[in-house]
């Protein structure tokens, strides 16, 4: 028995990091917000966590995604 494995593209693609670092700078911000007590820009920060995954969403749907035609996969 052999089971041929395909490589599954782990994510990486434009949508993918775009999508995470916007994520990773809402989670950054609302962080350092709520250490320095304010309530307005920790929500204001919240409120950009889904917007990063909403931009990655689309950015794949435009193509940028795993298997999307504009992504050109490189070499490691």
């Amino acid at each position: 028995m052999t089971n041929p494995i395909a490589d599954p593209g782990h994510g990486h693609s434009p949508a993918a990091w775009t999508a995470v670092i916007i994520m990773l700078l809402g989670f950054t911000l609302a962080t350092v917000a709520f250490c320095f007590e304010q309530p307005a820009l920790v929500w204001a920060s919240v409120v950009i966590i889904p917007i990063g995954a909403l931009v990655g969403w689309i950015m794949a749907k435009a193509g940028y995604g795993v298997k999307g035609p504009k992504y050109q996969p490189k070499g490691h």
